[in-house]
């Protein structure tokens, strides 16, 4: 077939059923993206509901009230996977497993595998915990290292799956709540964020290692060039959100090849506070067509339709 683009949103709802009740369908409906990924869905499965217009593929975990991840298309997919239903391979993230943190479908309309992950938020190292200045009891940087063992596993996960991708003869793209922002330019305040958790060096080079311009692309960064923003998570507190005062932890990475069709980014950053959605802003990606695109087969992947709705 041959049509001029599509577009693809990832979007943490911080909540569905709370964003639905501040406006969550009416965006869907006037964005209309091609491609959703949704993080923090926050829900169990009877919970999540239908989107119009859309086939879902989800996985809420087994944590009452946490994480939950979805990809929504417009036709159903050739196949999907989560970590429920195929297991992840890489050493350590099979304590990751039941948590709703990461589905993966293959289009069913393009050759195109994309993925969805919401990566666990950390917390600091031992030696930067300071009592008394924490809004969290210190843990003895037990948070902090559960999140680099699940990054130093899902790397190698996610080169396995990108891989996979390739020899299947799709493109990959992964998008999500990283809970990581590499540069200063992602980050409103970077000096002071050196020591938060989202930020940390250990951080930063971690997310540098799985990108680069032959394995994944920061397809955002690509498009909005070597300047500040796009922000695309404000704190509900204070005048973060007005003052413009946030991070990019939100994320599309691309193989190269679907990189290059990267059009424009945009994030749907509400007018006011009251009007917000979530904590996050959608963040949208045009990505220009294949011509004469086939079905594609699921490269041999065996189907799987956990929670599809």
């Amino acid at each position: 077939m041959s049509i001029d683009g599509f577009t693809v949103a990832s979007f943490n709802v911080n909540g569905i059923r709370a964003a639905r009740r501040r406006g969550f369908d009416d965006w869907l409906a006037q964005r209309n993206p091609d491609v959703v990924g949704l993080q923090e869905l926050r829900c169990g499965i009877d919970d999540v509901g239908e989107f119009a217009g859309y086939t879902a593929a989800v996985d809420v975990g087994t944590i009452p009230g946490r994480n939950g991840v979805a990809i929504l298309t417009r036709s159903a997919p050739a196949a999907v996977r989560t970590w429920l239903t195929h297991p992840p391979k890489a050493r350590g993230l099979n304590a990751f497993a039941l948590e709703g943190r990461y589905v993966e479908v293959d289009l069913a309309d393009r050759p195109l595998t994309v993925a969805n992950i919401y990566l666990p938020k950390g917390g600091l190292p031992a030696e930067l915990q300071r009592p008394g200045s924490m809004r969290e009891k210190p843990d003895g940087g037990a948070k902090h290292a559960r999140k680099q063992r699940f990054l130093a596993a899902f790397a190698r996960e996610l080169q396995r799956n990108r891989l996979e991708a390739r020899r299947a003869g799709r493109e990959f793209l992964l998008l999500g709540d990283l809970n990581v922002a590499h540069l200063e330019h992602d980050v409103t305040n970077w000096r002071a964020a050196r020591k938060m958790e989202g930020f940390l060096p250990e951080e930063r080079e971690w997310f540098g290692e799985i990108t680069g311009p032959r394995r994944l692309v920061d397809v955002v960064r690509a498009l909005h060039g070597d300047r500040p923003g796009p922000l695309t998570w404000w704190s509900w507190a204070g005048e973060s959100f007005v003052k413009d005062v946030g991070w990019r932890i939100d994320h599309h990475l691309a193989t190269p090849g679907l990189a290059r069709r990267a059009r424009w980014v945009e994030v749907d950053k509400e007018p006011a506070p009251d009007v917000r959605l979530s904590d996050h802003a959608p963040l949208v990606v045009e990505y220009a067509e294949v011509d004469d695109v086939q079905p594609a087969s699921s490269g041999g992947l065996a189907p799987a339709g956990p929670q599809l709705g």
